[in-house]
């Protein structure tokens, strides 16, 4: 238990932060109520009228939002390969290499495609 003590703390000390700025903004925050604060809004897409249970987001957000994903999972793998990079010698280096490469390969036809075009 004395291994997760720092942990734990560290974890409490975040909640507390965490509840402390809900609850200060909810109590010393301006009440000053208009539509527009009161209006929806999503990355940065203009509300328009919508039917009864929501309306159509352009494509571009989704492919947008799954691109995020994938290089943000390359991301994680690539940080038990930084910690361990010494064990694994050419072996891990190699097969970064190969992960990297095809990651690069993704992002070159993504781009190719017009995937990161906002016009």
């Amino acid at each position: 238990m004395d291994l997760y003590t720092p942990v734990l703390a560290l974890a409490l000390l975040a909640a507390g932060f965490a509840v402390f700025s809900v609850l200060m903004s909810a109590f010393i925050g301006p009440k000053r109520y208009n539509r527009a604060k009161l209006d929806s809004y999503e990355c940065g897409i203009e509300p328009t009228p919508h039917a009864v249970g929501g309306g159509r987001f352009p494509i571009k957000y989704f492919i947008t939002a799954m691109l995020f994903i994938v290089f943000d999972i390359e991301i994680i793998f690539l940080y038990p390969w930084a910690v361990h990079f010494d064990a694994m010698e050419v072996f891990g280096l190699i097969e970064m290499v190969l992960f990297i490469g095809t990651v690069f390969i993704a992002y070159a036809y993504v781009w190719r495609r017009g995937g990161l075009d906002w016009d």
